[in-house]
């Protein structure tokens, strides 16, 4: 099956990862960045949508018809953020963007960046990990054909991009070691963009992928 993919976040270093991936894989057909900036790309399977307010679609509305796929990679950091601020611009955008595509593309498989410790049950006590799971939980009730929950931990960069965070810069050496002591919280950025691809083009056992599910569903 081939893809035509929407892809959020690209300022961000997963969303670039993504797009990358995406650009690459002979089964993406097209690709719809939809973005607050320039993200820099140019292809010929890529077309860009600019817009400042993500809450506000009815002016792009039509352009977001006639996708099978999303990637959503856009989020917030929680660090400063009050629980209302953090669930605005996590929960509320999240569902705002997936209701309209829902109702334009209802075949469509809508891949959601998570995070590793999500809180399903949504009461714990980390304020960020109860959005996260409540976020999940109502987009897998939307009338998409399938939803998918990716929940990385430490994600290893790709080589030559320019929004990995400088952080990472300090660990890269260690990535070998680190995969090999910790799989189950160590993934690629190749991997998760891999992997959303093929969990929208053959689905996938689980809705939610922790960083096992990630390595496994991008082979």
């Amino acid at each position: 099956m081939k893809l035509n993919v929407i892809i959020t976040g690209l300022t961000g270093m997963v969303g670039e990862g993504v797009l990358h991936e995406a650009l690459l894989h002979p089964d993406v057909e097209s690709v719809l960045v939809v973005t607050r900036k320039p993200c820099g790309v140019s292809n010929s399977k890529l077309k860009e949508i600019i817009i400042p307010d993500f809450f506000d679609l009815s002016s792009i509305e039509s352009e977001l018809a006639g996708y099978n796929a999303c990637f959503f990679c856009l989020g917030a950091t929680s660090i400063g953020k009050s629980e209302e601020e953090y669930r605005r611009l996590t929960y509320d955008l999240s569902m705002n963007f997936a209701k309209t595509l829902s109702n334009l593309n209802p075949e469509m498989t809508f891949c959601y960046v998570s995070g590793s410790s999500t809180d399903s049950t949504e009461t714990g006590k980390m304020m960020w990990a109860r959005v996260k799971g409540k976020t999940e939980n109502d987009l897998m009730k939307l009338a998409f054909k399938r939803v998918f929950a990716f929940r990385p931990g430490y994600i290893h960069p790709t080589k030559g991009l320019k929004n990995a965070l400088k952080l990472y810069s300090y660990f890269t050496w260690l990535y070998p070691m680190l995969r090999l002591a910790f799989p189950s919280v160590v993934c690629t950025l190749k991997e998760i963009g891999l992997a959303m691809i093929n969990v929208s083009r053959n689905g996938y056992p689980k809705p939610i992928l922790e960083v096992k599910d990630i390595a496994e569903a991008a082979k």
